[in-house]
């Protein structure tokens, strides 16, 4: 029996890599759909290798994307994410992919969804569908194709591209289903989490890019400045690191139990450690000195530390360290910080180098308001062609959709 095989596209995106579609080419039932994406990944792995789909068997390169003609008038496309989980059958549709959203607007521009201009920038909007949020995307474009070569140079990605400039607008999350979150959703800068066997952690909740949880990395007996093997070797810093993360799911009302969180919900909240400047050298081999940044963040991405900062990671932590009393906020206190009008930037050290991101906030009658978040990105094609299924998996050709993603 012939496999069946479906249009796609392999694509890099920021510090990310995944498979991108477009909506009509994958079924209406989305559990047909998921356990068609997981065989295209390659998952669930127990090698952990993807060495039979299409995924890289990192949390960074096991990722699906689905896009489509938007619902709403003031968007072009819908954008939907997946966190494809490398050991278990599990999609976690929950959170945004920051660094992929850097290849929406390219994706929709290649395949014909959005117009763009013979020369200059075209401005894609995003709606994303998962946290229902807007993203703007300015894409170079040269001879009426997106220029991907160019020297912008991001740290965690081996070669220049042209640099895409994304606006994540209003990124207060909610919880995927296209209404708007609260900021703080325990209404506190600051909560203090009781962790069964593990201990008390002050931390940050937040929704901003992802929801996002921060603590002190002394907190966890850490400097902040670790590299990859530091953490992901340490089976017991990592079980106390996902208990943190998914009692503090259920405190952000995001999952029942610590237990639906971790089972359920592995892709979001993510955990985020922070700390003071501190020199290390980066997995590339580059000096990070401690005048270069403004502080250390590390983030756990499904389970592990992030080779470098995940792109929603990067919008929360601009946010937080805006808004005075949150624990990144404290760790730059000393320094003169601008509220109200003014962007805010700030430049902090993750493994695989140094990332700048700006995030507008103002305070308005006592509550915290983020107007946008800016970063750039690049991204590139890889591969366009077809991803094939066997038969066993697709079953019969399956009816696709013809609507868009958020109805």
């Amino acid at each position: 029996m012939p496999q069946y095989k479906i249009p796609a596209v392999y694509m890099r995106g920021g510090t990310s890599k995944g498979v991108f579609f477009t909506a009509d080419s994958l079924p209406l039932d989305a559990a047909l759909r998921d356990r068609i994406l997981l065989r295209i990944v390659g998952s669930p792995d127990p090698y952990e290798k993807h060495t039979d789909g299409m995924g890289g068997a990192t949390s960074s390169t096991s990722k699906v994307v689905l896009v489509g003609p938007s619902s709403r008038d003031d968007c072009d496309v819908d954008y939907l994410f997946g966190a494809v989980s490398i050991d278990q059958p599990v999609i976690d549709w929950s959170g945004n992919c920051g660094n992929l959203s850097a290849a929406v607007g390219p994706f929709a521009i290649a395949r014909g969804l959005v117009p763009a201009p013979r020369d200059g920038v075209a401005t894609v909007r995003i709606w994303q569908a998962n946290i229902g949020a807007k993203i703007v995307a300015q894409v170079p474009v040269k001879d009426g194709e997106v220029e991907e070569e160019g020297d912008f140079e991001l740290d965690g990605v081996t070669f220049p591209a042209a640099p895409i400039r994304l606006e994540f607008l209003d990124p207060a999350t909610g919880d995927g289903d296209g209404e708007a979150g609260s900021l703080f959703p325990t209404g506190n800068v600051v909560d203090v989490l009781d962790v069964p066997g593990h201990g008390h952690y002050r931390a940050t909740l937040i929704n901003a890019g992802n929801p996002t949880i921060f603590i002190d990395a002394d907190a966890l007996g850490l400097h902040g400045n670790e590299m990859q093997p530091d953490i992901n070797d340490d089976a017991a810093l990592l079980a106390k690191c996902e208990a943190i993360r998914a009692h503090a799911a259920v405190r952000m009302g995001l999952a029942s139990s610590a237990h639906e969180a971790t089972t359920l919900r592995p892709a979001t909240p993510k955990l985020a450690f922070v700390a003071r400047p501190r020199a290390y050298t980066a997995s590339s081999g580059k000096h990070v000195d401690s005048s270069m940044i403004d502080l250390n963040a590390r983030i756990l991405s499904m389970g592990k530390l992030h080779h470098a900062m995940t792109g929603t990671g990067a919008i929360a932590i601009a946010v937080t360290a805006a808004i005075r009393g949150t624990v990144v906020g404290a760790l730059l206190r000393e320094r003169e910080r601008a509220q109200a009008a003014e962007a805010s930037t700030v430049r902090f050290g993750h493994p695989s180098g140094v990332m700048s991101v700006g995030a507008q906030v103002n305070e308005h009658d006592g509550a915290w308001v983020v107007t946008k978040a800016v970063m750039y990105r690049s991204a590139r094609r890889l591969m366009d062609g077809h991803v094939f299924v066997p038969s066993s998996v697709a079953g019969t050709e399956p009816r696709m959709r013809s609507d868009n993603l958020v109805s």
